[in-house]
């Protein structure tokens, strides 16, 4: 390896896809909400960490292994991926795990993982993206619950075996299911190039149609959840809330599955990308407006 080759190019950069750490913010925002008496140079670590280090890390690495041509998160035409890539993703990957250690050894191992189990889901050794149910399962954990408890941990007692109780639980659970409702929307324009690569992917076992039922399902269940969270504390005007805040997505959602319905044309890369800024604006309102009232 050369110095030269740590140097990211643009196409490097690009697809590290920062901006897309957008859609994963809510999570933390989540975590930071039902933190009393946060230490705002920790809340700053963690953030930084994630969002500027292990998931453009994650992203990056998956690109360079997907080589993908056709659209792709946040890039309508994907840049030529180059070895800067693969070695600057797992550069910052590296400094993720370092600097966690200055929040405590669980976090750093928390990202670790989280770092591991993104190289499990595409490199072609094991690449589990070739199958729809575990590589379903991997996104809607690590990226949902996993994040959450190993934030919320970082963020308070910085032990990950503390804290445990029913709404610790529940509200890890309530992000599996924001975060897998979104898992098949960002596949269902995607089926001819996975097809093309033997990647068969949960979009591609459903189907367009399931996609959306099966979509509309989780965040029906991350209802639920919300609503079994706020319940004990007589806060019910919290989940409410969130139902107003939400509307916009549930409005934007039935009306693509009904394009979709007309014609299969209208599952593309602009509705889909319509789909998830949507999604994430209405999440960081909620989620944000948590972190003030709080």
């Amino acid at each position: 390896m050369q110095i030269k080759q740590l140097i990211p190019t643009r196409s490097a950069i690009a697809h590290l896809r920062f901006v897309f750490s957008l859609f994963l913010f809510p999570v933390f925002l989540f975590a930071l909400s039902q933190t009393p008496h946060a230490d705002q140079s920790k809340v700053w670590l963690v953030f930084f960490i994630w969002h500027f280090l292990a998931f453009p890390a994650s992203n990056g690495y998956n690109s360079y292994f997907d080589r993908d041509e056709q659209s792709i998160g946040l890039l309508e035409r994907p840049p030529k991926v180059d070895i800067s890539l693969y070695y600057f993703s797992l550069l910052i990957e590296a400094l993720a795990f370092g600097l966690g250690f200055l929040i405590s050894w669980q976090f750093a191992l928390a990202v670790l993982i989280y770092g591991i189990m993104s190289k499990l889901y595409s490199h072609p050794a094991t690449r589990l993206k070739k199958y729809p149910i575990i590589s379903f399962l991997t996104v809607f954990f690590f990226q949902g619950a996993f994040i959450y408890w190993s934030t919320w941990s970082a963020l308070n007692t910085g032990d990950l075996f503390q804290g445990w109780d029913s709404r610790f639980v529940i509200a890890g659970a309530i992000c599996s299911c924001l975060i897998g409702a979104s898992y098949p929307l960002t596949q269902v324009y995607q089926h001819e190039e996975d097809s093309s690569r033997g990647d068969r992917t949960l979009s591609l076992l459903l189907g367009y149609k399931g996609s959306f039922i099966f979509s509309g399902a989780l965040f029906a269940g991350g209802l639920v959840l919300m609503y079994l969270f706020w319940r004990p504390t007589g806060d019910l005007y919290y989940f409410y809330q969130f139902l107003i805040l939400t509307l916009p997505i549930f409005l934007y959602f039935n009306w693509w599955f009904y394009k979709v319905g007309q014609d299969t044309r209208h599952a593309n890369f602009k509705n889909a990308m319509r789909m998830n800024f949507l999604s994430a604006t209405c999440m960081i309102g909620y989620f944000g407006w948590l972190v003030l009232a709080a």
